[in-house]
């Protein structure tokens, strides 16, 4: 936490800042550099100054937050709905999410009009990379309209990045599980690589930026994937039953690097 000097310290006795320093603030008036740190510095950890500080708030401020939850929130959705799922899956996400369903449709499309036997499943080959669609637009700067708000909440990070995320999976497993038993692509040569391609994403998204890293992550499946399976026909060894205690490894380790780099996805 940042430090300021006692003499302008913003607390009046009862601890907090004075009615008339937080008008001031929320106004915009002119202050000293150092007593507008200290002002600052105080909010960071008061609550109740926070709140004071949005009853606060001139009309031009309070019109503009509320013409951006009307831009966010449909009209007519009723509130106790609307937040739980806004936790999860804020608007942002919605085209993801068709998308995604569409991409997979199109898979489902191929395999029940391409010839049996000449490649390997289209729905098999795109599964374990089709999350990353979701993922992608989860947490980007500039995929999410809400970003810079979303970001300045205490719950940004990781603890925002892994529920979106979960929500990504709920949507796309069960498109693709029914997209599989069409096509008897068996939920047993994709499903532990899709959640293993999803955690190895995450973590190299600590450093890329997750839409940064979902793109290379897709593009590399499809030069060392799909492009051999398509070239040579047949199921490709990484999607062999054999190759499920890689997958697990991968899987294990992904998760570890996303724990251990925890700090990296608030500043993403």
């Amino acid at each position: 936490m940042r430090e300021h000097a006692p003499g302008n310290d913003p607390r009046n006795g009862d601890g907090h800042a004075s009615a008339d320093l937080i008008a001031r603030y929320a106004a915009g008036d002119d202050m000293p550099a150092d007593l507008l740190w200290a002002v600052e510095a105080h909010l960071e950890t008061c609550g109740l100054c926070r709140l004071r500080l949005a009853d606060a708030a001139p009309p031009r401020v309070t019109a503009l937050t509320e013409a951006v939850w009307a831009d966010l929130d449909p009209p007519g959705t009723p509130a106790p709905h609307r937040r739980p799922l806004a936790r999860w899956a804020p608007p942002a996400l919605v085209p993801w999410f068709a998308m995604t369903t569409f991409v997979v449709l199109l898979a489902l499309l191929v395999d029940l009009v391409a010839p049996s036997g000449v490649t390997a499943s289209a729905v098999l080959l795109l599964a374990p990379v089709v999350p990353l669609l979701g993922v992608a637009g989860a947490w980007s700067r500039s995929l999410d309209p809400a970003y810079e708000l979303v970001v300045s909440t205490p719950r940004a990070g990781l603890r925002l990045l892994l529920r979106r995320t979960f929500a990504v999976l709920v949507v796309v497993l069960p498109v693709l599980l029914a997209a599989g038993w069409l096509t008897g692509a068996s939920p047993a040569y994709w499903l532990l690589p899709c959640l293993a391609v999803t955690s190895v994403t995450l973590a190299l998204g600590s450093v890329l930026g997750v839409r940064r890293a979902a793109i290379t992550t897709a593009s590399l499946w499809a030069a060392l994937v799909v492009g051999p399976a398509v070239v040579l026909g047949g199921v490709p060894g990484v999607l062999a039953p054999g190759a499920a205690p890689l997958w697990a490894a991968a899987l294990t380790g992904g998760a570890a690097a996303v724990f251990f780099r925890s700090a990296a996805y608030a500043r993403s």
